[in-house]
This record gives C-alpha cells, sequence and structure tokens, in this order.
C-alpha cells in the first residue's frame, strides 16, 4: 500500500490532507465558476446576484483560512514524519492562502466601501460614480481568485499523485 519511505507513515493525516483538499478546491471552483455566475444569468437585479455571491464568497474565505490552517498543520506533521513530498505542497497551500487573505481581506473591504458610498447616493455601484474603481477592484479580486483556483488544480493534481 505504502512505499518503503512510506511504510512508517499512518495514512490518516495524509487522507485527512486529501479530504481537505477536495473540499477546498470543490467549493473553490463551485461558488466561483457555477453558482456566482448562475445567480448573475437567472435573478434580475445584478445588485440582488451581487449580494448573494457575496455571502457566497465570504463563506468561501471562511473556509479557505480554516482548510489552509488545518493543511499546513497536516504538512508539517506529516514533513516531521519523513514525508518529504509535503514540503512543496505546503507551499502551495501557504500560496493558496495568501490569495484568500488578500482577495476576501484585502480587496473585498474596499468594494464594500464603493458600495456604501453608492448606496449612500440611494444607487445601486453600477449607476454610481464609484463604477469605475468598483470594477477595477472586481477585476483584481477575479484574477486573485483565478490564481487560487488554478493552485487548487496544482494541489488535487500533486497530492493525489501515487506516492
Amino acid at each position: 500500500m505504502f512505499s518503503s519511505s512510506y511504510a512508517n507513515l499512518p495514512p490518516l493525516p495524509h487522507r485527512l490532507f486529501l479530504l481537505l483538499t477536495v473540499i477546498w478546491a470543490g467549493s473553490l471552483w463551485t461558488v466561483g465558476y457555477m453558482v456566482a455566475p448562475t445567480l448573475f444569468a437567472v435573478l434580475p437585479s445584478r445588485e440582488t446576484a451581487g449580494m448573494i455571491a457575496g455571502h457566497l464568497f465570504r463563506y468561501e474565505a471562511i473556509l479557505g483560512v480554516t482548510v489552509g490552517v488545518l493543511q499546513l498543520v497536516l504538512c508539517n506533521v506529516l514533513i516531521r514524519r519523513g514525508a518529504a513530498r509535503y514540503r512543496s505542497l505546503r507551499w502551495v497551500v501557504l500560496a493558496m492562502l495568501v490569495c484568500v487573505l488578500a482577495g476576501y481581506f484585502g480587496v473585498q473591504p474596499l468594494m464594500e466601501g464603493f458600495k456604501a458610498k453608492a448606496q449612500a447616493l440611494n444607487v445601486g455601484v453600477s449607476e454610481s460614480p464609484y463604477k469605475g474603481e468598483f470594477g477595477m477592484l472586481h477585476g483584481v479580486s477575479s484574477v486573485i481568485y483565478l490564481v487560487q483556483s488554478l493552485l487548487a488544480l496544482v494541489l488535487v493534481w500533486r497530492a493525489s499523485a501515487p506516492r
């Protein structure tokens, strides 16, 4: 079942790592590339779709931080037990965690500020003078999310490779 370098490793930490990888990557891809676009395609109001998507992305960010921290702990445990391949996986997890922190906790509050300013004018952000700035930040946020999604693909690919 395990190669000789993994003979002394119990499978549970590795399996937990894989489970967390699937949960994080699957939720990231589902929310970002299926649910959010569907909301904007189906709901009559862009503001309503954006509000719901914003809530989903908040939950996604909380999940990402939680899973990322747990995976870093598991990587460290597995590395201490001799599983050197988790050194590179740890960097991928750390990069994904940085994406969550930068995107949701860095860019997102700025976007919320523009939404609040638009609401103070009794208009949606897409009809406000802040439309350009909001759009630019939304683009930055989307690029960060795309990078995180691609890193998730790398993580799934590498973590599930035969040991």
